[in-house]
């Protein structure tokens, strides 16, 4: 009666934990939540004025499927001015959130049973869209001993006549680790003479607090050829309401293909959006952006000194992002019993591991103030030690 394409998608983890959480909360439940992937900070300013102003002049109809010209050329600057990244406005869309454009990517490239390689743990979407696209996931498990990343040899490994794409998300999501520009070196040279494409999730690049950030497609032409660059505002610019994404391509004929699948679904995304997200890439919002990275660093650094006082469980100090990916094997190794415990004793939500292709571990999100991350690890500590 329905399509199977969609009957068999699953839910995502991390909105039914969010779901549930809120449902205790309209109960009356004192109920903490760590489990949404989103900024607690306000939209700056300048963006929120960019709005009013589209609105005040009538900015309000439809525009070019892939993006108002303002707006792809601030994209081209940005992405060559910080990410050394040459990509003509010609070669860019703007889609309705990176969500989307990865969706509309795994669209145009995948035919029934191309093998897509996705680093395990990982952001809970890549397999669903891949298997909605018709194509079959082929996941490399990492190690906490190697920093939750890829080795060249893993990547070998795994590589089969039907590989078309290999997804790699820096900083990720959960794990919050980024790859150096030497261990994006050696992935390059893997891929060196294939015909694999690179699907780069950079949302996250913002948001890194030790080291560099370096993107994929700037490690030689090479990889910039082969990679399709993913990014938006909704995390590091704390637009997640504004639906703004974006996707960078070299190959002409994909950037025409998805422009037409996008002209038949979404059309242009949010009038509106398009000229607030501007200010967001051209820099003069870059100085809201570092006090809010600033105060993510904090959050971490407290967060995880916290954690690992706690006896049974334990977690590695995340190069980016906004999450901490807390071993809890030593606790429960079943890490969905292990979060809805915790939920229904404590009231606090965090996001099972296995969600993430990685058991006995959970996801814990320090996207909110300082007083609930203390009081939250305080009622984790007390439901390890009962």
């Amino acid at each position: 009666m329905y399509a199977s394409k969609v009957t068999n998608l699953s839910e995502s983890i991390t909105i039914a934990i969010s779901s549930l959480a809120r449902e205790l909360k309209v109960q009356g439940r004192d109920i903490l939540s760590f489990s949404a992937g989103e900024p607690d900070f306000d939209t700056p300013q300048i963006i929120k004025d960019e709005a009013i102003k589209a609105i005040q002049n009538g900015f309000t109809k439809y525009t070019a499927v892939a993006g108002i010209p303002e707006l792809l050329q601030a994209i081209s600057y940005k992405l060559s001015n910080e990410n050394h990244l040459t990509y003509s406005p010609e070669e860019i869309i703007v889609n309705s959130g990176a969500k989307h454009s990865l969706f509309n990517v795994f669209q145009a490239l995948i035919e029934k049973d191309d093998e897509v390689i996705i680093p395990s743990p990982y952001w809970v979407t890549y397999p669903e869209l891949v298997t909605y696209s018709g194509g079959k996931n082929v996941f490399i498990q990492t190690t906490q001993e190697n920093r939750f990343k890829i080795t060249p040899e893993q990547l070998k490994s795994a590589i089969t006549p039907k590989t078309k794409i290999l997804v790699l998300t820096t900083p990720s999501n959960p794990t919050g680790m980024v790859y150096s520009k030497s261990e994006l070196e050696s992935i390059a040279e893997v891929l060196k003479g294939t015909n694999i494409w690179v699907i780069s999730d950079e949302i996250y690049e913002k948001l890194v607090y030790d080291n560099a950030f370096t993107s994929c497609g700037s490690i030689s032409q090479d990889m910039l050829e082969r990679t399709i660059t993913i990014n938006g505002l909704s995390k590091a610019v704390a637009m997640t309401g504004w639906r703004m994404g974006y996707l960078a391509t070299k190959d002409k004929k994909l950037r025409q293909l998805i422009v037409g699948l996008q002209s038949q679904s979404l059309s242009n995304i949010n009038s509106i959006t398009q000229k607030a997200s501007i200010p967001a890439l051209d820099g003069r919002a870059e100085q809201d952006i570092q006090k809010m990275c600033q105060a993510f660093k904090e959050r971490r650094n407290v967060a995880c000194e916290l954690f690992n006082k706690i006896q049974n469980l334990s977690v590695d100090l995340p190069d980016g992002a906004f999450y901490l990916f807390v071993n809890c094997k030593n606790v429960n190794p079943n890490s969905m019993e292990f979060s809805k415990a915790l939920l229904e004793k404590e009231g606090v939500a965090v996001v099972p591991g296995i969600g993430f292709g990685a058991e006995g571990y959970f996801r814990f999100s320090f996207a909110t103030d300082l007083d609930s991350i203390k009081k939250g690890i305080a009622r984790i500590a007390n439901f390890c030690q009962s």
